[in-house]
C-alpha cells in the first residue's frame, strides 16, 4: 500500500521531490569530489538523473516544444488581453513559447469543444471564464463538451467585476432611476450583448430582480456591439470594466453600477448593485485555465504550478489590479469545484428564463 501511494503522488509533490534531488546531487557530487573538483558538474548531472529517473517520462521531458493557449473569442478584447499577460510569465518559467491563438465563434462554444476533443498531451490548453463553461452548456443545446467531464482544470486567474453602462443619453444616473425609467417606458429599454456571456446572464438577472422588461439586441462580438452603444444605437450593456474603463473616463459611456458585492478601486464612486437597488446581488467575471481531459496529472500539476507562480508574481498581480481585475490562485482541485458551484448556479438562471441559443 505504502508503495502504492509514492507512485501516485500529486504532481506537486514530484515537482517538489525532483528540486529536492537536485539539491541533494549538489551536495553529495560536493562531498565526494569537494567544491573545487573538474568533475563535479558531471556529478551533480549523474546524480541528479538517478533521483529523477523515477519521475514519469512526460513530467521529465515536458514541454519539449511550444505550447498553445487557445482564447476562445477574437483578439482584442478582455479575455484576450489577460490570456497574454499570463502567457507572456508563463512563457518564461516553462522554458517553452506560449502562443495565445484566438478562436472565436458561437459565444466560445467552437473553440471549448475542439479543445475538449483535442490530444491531451499538454501542448493545447484552452483559457476558460464563467462563460464558457458555466453557462454555455446549458444555453447552447448541441454546445458539444461537459464542464466537468472534458476538461482538466489547471487553475484560477482571477475574476473582474462587470458594469452595468448606459449611453449618456438615456436619462437615468443610478440602477433605481433605470428600473423606474423601465418601467415607465416597458420595451423601450434595450441591451446588446454576444450570446452565453456573463454580461447576458447578469443583465437578465438585474432584470428579473428588479421587474423590468428589456429588449435583447445579440452581437457575434464586443467590438460591434460597444461600438453601438458608444453610438447611442443600443441603450445599455454589462460589461467587464476593463473593457469599458476607457470610455467612462472620457464620457462616451456612463457607469451606473458594478455588480460584484464591493465597489471597484478604480470606479471608487460608482455604487454597487447591491447597495443601490438589488441587496444582495453579485455577479463576477472568473477566469482560468484548463486541459483537454486525460492529460497526464502530472503534466496538468506542472501547468498549475506554473500558473500559480505567475498569478502571483508581482507583474501580472499588478497589470490585472490596474485592469480592475483580482488575481486568485489556486489548485485544480479548487478551480474543478469553482467550476461546479458556478455552473449550477449559472445553468438554474438559464433554464428559470428558457434562454437557448442555436
Amino acid at each position: 500500500m505504502k508503495r502504492r501511494e509514492f507512485i501516485t503522488l500529486p504532481g506537486a509533490a514530484v515537482w517538489s521531490l525532483a528540486l529536492r534531488a537536485q539539491q541533494r546531487a549538489k551536495l553529495a557530487a560536493s562531498e565526494l569530489l569537494g567544491s573545487g573538483a573538474a568533475a563535479a558538474p558531471i556529478a551533480v548531472a549523474a546524480l541528479a538523473a538517478i533521483f529523477t529517473a523515477a519521475l514519469p517520462v512526460a513530467a521529465q521531458d515536458y514541454p519539449a516544444r511550444p505550447i498553445t493557449l487557445v482564447v476562445p473569442f477574437p483578439a482584442g478584447g478582455g479575455n484576450d488581453a489577460l490570456a497574454r499577460v499570463v502567457a507572456e510569465k508563463m512563457s518564461r518559467m516553462l522554458g517553452q513559447q506560449v502562443v495565445v491563438e484566438n478562436r472565436g465563434g458561437a459565444g466560445g462554444t467552437i473553440a471549448t469543444r475542439a479543445v475538449a476533443k483535442g490530444t491531451p498531451d499538454g501542448y493545447t490548453i484552452l483559457l476558460t471564464y464563467t462563460g464558457t463553461l458555466c453557462i454555455n452548456p446549458t444555453l447552447y443545446p448541441n454546445a458539444g463538451y461537459d464542464p466537468r467531464k472534458d476538461f482538466a482544470p489547471i487553475g484560477l486567474i482571477g475574476w473582474q467585476p462587470s458594469v452595468l453602462t448606459v449611453h449618456p443619453s438615456l436619462p437615468v444616473r443610478t440602477p433605481s432611476e433605470l428600473v423606474a425609467y423601465a418601467k415607465a417606458n416597458p420595451g423601450k429599454v434595450n441591451y446588446g450583448f454576444v450570446p452565453g456571456t456573463i454580461g447576458q446572464m447578469t443583465t437578465e438577472m438585474f432584470a428579473r430582480s428588479t421587474g423590468i422588461e428589456l429588449t435583447r439586441i445579440p452581437y457575434k462580438g464586443n467590438g460591434q456591439a460597444i461600438g453601438d452603444l458608444i453610438g447611442g444605437h443600443v441603450s445599455m450593456m454589462v460589461l467587464s470594466l476593463s473593457t469599458i474603463l476607457g470610455n467612462v473616463k472620457t464620457g462616451k459611456l456612463f457607469a451606473l453600477a458594478v455588480t460584484t458585492p464591493d465597489r471597484s478601486k478604480l470606479l471608487p464612486d460608482v455604487p454597487t448593485i447591491a447597495e443601490s437597488a438589488v441587496p444582495g446581488f453579485s455577479a463576477a467575471i472568473r477566469y482560468g485555465l484548463v486541459a483537454p481531459a486525460g492529460t497526464s496529472a502530472a503534466i496538468v500539476e506542472r501547468l498549475s504550478l506554473e500558473l500559480r507562480a505567475a498569478v502571483m508574481s508581482e507583474e501580472v498581480r499588478e497589470r490585472m489590479l490596474n485592469e480592475g481585475a483580482q488575481p486568485v490562485a489556486s489548485t485544480p482541485a479548487e478551480y474543478a469545484a469553482e467550476i461546479d458551484s458556478e455552473e449550477r448556479r449559472w445553468s438554474a438562471l438559464v433554464k428559470s428564463l428558457n434562454l437557448k441559443m442555436e
